[in-house]
């Protein structure tokens, strides 16, 4: 419930940029916090190494510890910057405690009960996806955005004294007397980090980072074609075939040595296990993209408070979890999750497409079939969100599990920091080419600063501007419309002659 307040992609953003400035960069104020999320729930096998070590107690208190230093951070940054860093490393907290989070849910329950463990956590997230943008808006609104972060740290301490003092000490392994007799020394002991695949996590970091890079930075600061942006894509692509050669090369070596892949090469040949790690990409590119730019229409092309904004969101955001409590109970009963995911993709590339076909309204009024838009792709959605973390313990090997409950987070959450630059660098060339004839590079500057600065230009260059954006936000719809249906594909990859079953 708490990162609820902390996400400023839920009606937010707009008012942190008219704050701080830097509206063409506010996807890296998402992004950072994605790629300290995502290099965390990558590397969730060694989080789980760790509290193999020192229990999940002490590596969850960590993790929380270290979300709620930065989100203060957050809140107390003075430029854009300073924002970004410290959404990195509360990212990396985020990821910590998703990651340990997971392995911990695996451990309380058996699997006849995954079913109903993930319907109980989507009704958790429904509340916070409810109440997150109605609550940030309003204090945002009647505030500043700053407390957004800033009640991270009241929110968080029951949470920290429920880690402290009502966690079983050295959970899961409370019992064990060896155990308990373990220590920090342990921890850096030349033995147990020769099991963690330190090549591997850089690797997959440096890979993901200069994409990300490459595809924020193209058509702002560089062109896409600029030398900076192309060196960045080659630097990407041989950094990933460097990463799946060697993870190839450790899972063969781990049959005879301690050490552990991040990535089991067994992963990359089984199809049924690629198709769920395309589905979680797209599906990752596709919610967030949702998420960030629908708030952004309503406060540019609507003029709407940041209040107004949770509300008119209410259409996506409460039929998301809707699906995926609907659907894991059918899952439950016996109907196979790869027909119902196929279903909720066709539902979010109907959706997405036509949103991208609602044009602007002249009057601010808000069309009425934007919101029946808004719950189609809502539901799809949340739907395929529980189903891929709901299928996932029954296609790997019982070893697996951890690692690969990590991998769909750390495939999804690499989506969501991808699909949001790709759809703001489309808006923001967009943009440069469809202003620059009508505007002085000192106005297309300062939109591409402050959204609010078109409020202050002439009536002329007023509805230009917002024609434009209105144009740059159908395009960006558009966009996810063919990202949501990269699922239907991952989808077919999946197909078997016995389909999976809860």
């Amino acid at each position: 419930m708490a990162e609820a307040f902390s996400s400023p992609r839920k009606g937010t953003l707009v008012s942190i940029t008219d704050d701080l400035g830097g509206f063409e960069r506010a996807s890296w104020i998402v992004s950072a916090y994605m790629l300290g999320y995502v290099e965390i729930s990558r590397i969730v096998i060694i989080f789980s190494k760790l509290s193999d070590v020192l229990g999940r107690q002490s590596m969850l208190f960590l993790s929380v510890t270290m979300f709620v230093v930065f989100s203060a951070g957050c809140g107390a940054s003075n430029t854009v910057t300073q924002l970004i860093i410290c959404r990195a490393f509360q990212g990396i907290g985020g990821g910590g405690c998703f990651g340990i989070g997971t392995i911990i849910s695996l451990e309380l329950v058996p699997e006849k009960r995954y079913a109903a463990l993930t319907a109980l956590i989507s009704a958790v997230y429904a509340l916070s996806m409810i109440a997150g943008p109605i609550l940030g808006g309003a204090i945002s609104k009647d505030t500043s955005w700053r407390w957004i972060f800033l009640l991270n740290v009241p929110a968080s301490v029951p949470c920290i004294i429920i880690v402290l003092f009502c966690f079983p000490r050295g959970f899961p392994y409370h019992g064990d007397e060896d155990f308990a007799n373990r220590s920090f020394a342990t921890l850096v002991s030349r033995k147990n980090l020769a099991r963690i695949d330190l090549f591997g996590v850089a690797s997959l970091l440096l890979a993901t980072l200069a994409l990300v890079t490459a595809v924020e930075e193209a058509g702002l600061s560089f062109g896409r074609r600029s030398a900076f942006v192309i060196a960045l894509l080659t630097l990407s692509g041989i950094l990933w075939i460097v990463f799946l050669l060697w993870e190839r090369y450790i899972t063969e070596k781990s049959k005879t040595d301690s050490l552990e892949p991040v990535f089991p090469w067994r992963f990359a040949k089984s199809r049924v296990w690629m198709g769920m790690l395309i589905n979680a990409i797209f599906l990752g590119a596709a919610w967030t993209g949702a998420i960030f730019q629908l708030p952004q229409r309503f406060q540019v092309l609507n003029a709407v408070s940041a209040v107004e904004v949770g509300i008119r969101l209410l259409p996506f955001t409460a039929p998301c979890p809707v699906g995926s409590i609907f659907t894991a109970v059918l899952a439950k009963k016996g109907v196979p999750p790869i027909y119902m995911v196929i279903a909720a993709s066709a539902l979010q590339v109907a959706g997405f497409a036509l949103l991208g076909s609602v044009p602007r309204s002249h009057d601010n009024t808000v069309s009425a079939s934007l919101y029946g838009y808004q719950a189609m792709f809502g539901f799809g959605l949340g739907t395929n969100i529980s189903l891929l973390t709901l299928m996932t313990p029954f296609c790997v090997e019982t070893k697996d599990k951890a690692v690969a409950m990590g991998a769909i987070t750390q495939f999804r959450v690499m989506g969501e920091a991808i699909g949001v630059s790709i759809v703001n660098t489309a808006m923001h060339s967009y943009l440069r080419s469809e202003l620059a004839p009508i505007l002085t590079s000192t106005e297309l500057a300062a939109i591409l600063s402050s959204a609010g600065a078109i409020r202050s230009m002439t009536p002329f260059k007023q509805e230009g501007s917002l024609n434009a954006m209105a144009e740059g936000y159908q395009l960006q719809f558009r966009i996810l419309s063919g990202l949501a249906g990269m699922q239907i594909f991952g989808s077919i990859m999946m197909w078997q002659k016995k389909q999976i079953t809860i």
